[in-house]
């Protein structure tokens, strides 16, 4: 083993006899040999930098990349288009190597960027701040839950409605299993039942993760009534047309990033965005940037709430996170900047057209059948005749990635502004078709 340590043969030796043992192998002594690899590995040998770029390119032509399918798939990550300057800017080495600014005087301009983010974010929400961001949605929903808990003191109750991602639900049971929480699960019928003097707060998706849009009003005045916490866990695109959530009750303000710019990347790394109104920034999790004034009276920015294990005493810190995605939400602020108000107001309604469009195609191909009457956004909800798992499958062998399967024939399928009308007409054909 000792070839593959960069230690000469006198340093090793050296340390061995500090610990009191002859050989490297007897410092793995206590792991069963029945688990230890005793055969060399089969490792090829080296090549140079030309032979090894010829043979990962040889390798990536053999591979039948998500790439080249057309995405019909949501479910939480959307295959949206990211305009190629984001990538460009990114990739500069200012950017590329960004970590926590901790010192400011050598951080203006990754502060400044994180600042304009929470800006828009503030903006996009309307809420009052917003941190610099999270590991992504889920994490982000689970933070508001913990902060919601935290703030009400006595109420330990933590309210889901049933419509909001399962694997979001997953995260927050995770997150909050130890900490006392009574989370229950709820239903826009028997919510007003559920919501009491002992609820912290009741967290709802919207556009939820069967893309329709909930009464976000409805809910706060049900939840504020008792003096509870209204959570809203949204898409950000969504935001381009619809009110916002802080004009519609809202307390708390999160959801996932990733369509802001940033690829599907296999599932991540994704970016979490965290909002809220002004009685709440002491509580919230993370950073936040805040703009001053250097010594020469000019604009300046400072990490100026850091309330997170790593800088106050643990048991007062409001989170254990302790890593932004500074280089996503980066992304998602280039993102922001170059589509502008109007640019996602016209994202956010292609996305509704081409969404609609496809809907009623399906509808019309008698093989489709509706499955709720609410209004949708990019997302919707169709139940199918054809077994779900034999008709993604037949449309993934002519180039389509299918949408979501929810089991009992129901599929879930997510259109974006990416798609085109022949793309669409051909999906719906192919859908037609299968058997």
């Amino acid at each position: 083993m000792s070839k593959y340590i960069p230690n000469t043969t006198s340093q090793i030796e050296e340390m061995l006899k500090v610990i009191g043992i002859t050989d490297i192998d007897n410092l793995f002594n206590r792991i069963p040999d029945q688990v230890k690899l005793n055969k060399e590995l089969n490792i090829p040998n080296s090549m140079t930098e030309m032979e090894i770029i010829k043979y990962f390119n040889y390798l990536s032509k053999l591979n039948d990349t998500v790439e080249e399918k057309v995405c019909f798939l949501g479910a939480g990550a959307y295959d949206h288009y990211i305009p190629s300057v984001i990538d460009h800017i990114l990739r500069r080495e200012e950017f590329y190597t960004s970590y926590t600014p901790y010192q400011p005087e050598l951080s203006q301009g990754m502060l400044q960027a994180i600042f304009e983010y929470q800006t828009m974010i503030c903006e996009l929400t309307g809420m009052d701040a917003c941190n610099a961001s999270m590991y992504d949605g889920p994490t982000a929903l689970a933070e508001a839950c913990s902060m919601a808990y935290t703030a009400g003191r006595n109420r330990n109750k933590i309210l889901l409605l049933d419509s909001i991602n399962p694997e979001t639900k997953q995260v927050v049971h995770t997150y909050l299993k130890y900490r006392g929480t009574d989370i229950r699960e709820t239903t826009i019928e028997t919510m007003s039942m559920d919501i009491d003097n002992e609820t912290a707060c009741i967290c709802v998706q919207s556009p939820n993760f069967f893309g329709e849009i909930e009464d976000l009003q409805k809910i706060s005045q049900l939840i504020h009534e008792k003096g509870g916490l209204m959570v809203v866990y949204t898409d950000p695109i969504s935001l381009g047309v619809l009110e916002a959530p802080a004009n519609q009750g809202a307390d708390i303000v999160v959801g996932e990033g990733q369509s802001l710019g940033n690829s599907l990347a296999y599932g991540g790394p994704y970016l979490g965005f965290f909002a809220v109104k002004e009685p709440l920034i002491r509580k919230m999790p993370g950073r936040i940037v805040g703009q001053t004034v250097d010594t020469e009276g000019k604009r300046a920015f400072v990490l100026t709430l850091q309330a997170r294990e790593q800088h106050i005493r643990r048991e007062k810190a409001t989170s254990n996170i302790c890593s932004n995605q500074s280089l996503n939400a980066l992304a998602a602020t280039i993102y922001l900047s170059i589509i502008g108000k109007k640019g996602l107001q016209e994202i956010a309604m292609r996305c509704i057209l081409n969404a609609h469009y496809a809907y009623e195609k399906l509808l019309e191909t008698g093989m489709f059948s509706k499955v709720s009457d609410r209004p949708f956004f990019k997302e919707f909800v169709v139940k199918s005749k054809t077994d779900v798992t034999k008709l993604n499958k037949y449309l993934l062998d002519h180039g389509y990635l299918g949408g979501y399967d929810l089991g009992n024939d129901k599929w879930l399928i997510a259109v974006t502004e990416k798609r085109t009308k022949t793309e669409i007409d051909d999906f719906v054909k192919k859908a037609g078709e299968a058997r």
